[in-house]
């Protein structure tokens, strides 16, 4: 079990270049095979053990970040966008981190069998990033409400989690209708 203490910097440089590599690794392939990713990132595999007890460690840990990363952008597209415009970006951005996850495949999938709090924890996130957009979207009279991040997630979730050819533009179209649809009904659009 990795401490609580800070890392010394080399130890912390190396269990980034193993995150870098083993997100490389997905993105290209799907694979996350350990000897190619310590070699990918200059370390041995002892070292990767050392900060991740197990490959699909290291990849809940990948996929978090990617989570992390994800949620952190409603501020900015609010900071950029009118609300409106703000989620629709979300949502398109939802898709794009949808197609990242399928990068992973069979690890993920690994994963969710398993009793790791991560997906409770990313969907959790994600919704209240949503949230943060509805709100600001509705408090603007730009889309309707009653609508939470919870079932915007669902909605989306499902065309994403579709594994037939195509379901990467069928994701993005769903989610305009989805727009479209937050939009109806809102008081400034009658």
């Amino acid at each position: 079990m990795p401490s609580s203490r800070p890392l010394r910097a080399d130890a912390r440089r190396n269990r980034e270049a193993l995150l870098g590599a083993a997100r490389a690794a997905l993105l290209a392939d799907g694979n996350a095979y350990v000897e190619a990713i310590a070699r990918r990132a200059g370390v041995s595999v002892g070292t990767l053990y050392r900060h991740f007890e197990t490959r699909e460690a290291l990849v809940a840990e990948v996929y978090r970040q990617e989570v992390v990363e994800l949620c952190a952008t409603p501020a900015q597209l609010l900071a950029l966008h009118a609300p409106d415009e703000a989620l629709r970006s979300f949502l398109l951005l939802l898709v794009e981190h949808a197609a990242v996850g399928r990068g992973m495949g069979e690890v993920l999938e690994n994963i969710m069998a398993t009793d790791s709090p991560i997906y409770d924890d990313t969907r959790t996130e994600m919704a209240r990033a949503l949230d943060e957009l509805l709100a600001a979207g509705v408090d603007a009279c730009l889309l309707r409400g009653g609508v939470s991040g919870r079932v915007l997630l669902r909605a989306l979730g499902g065309i994403c989690g579709m594994r037939t050819t195509g379901w990467q533009d069928d994701a993005v179209h769903i989610a305009t209708i989805l727009y479209d649809g937050l939009r109806y009904g809102a008081t400034n659009h009658g």
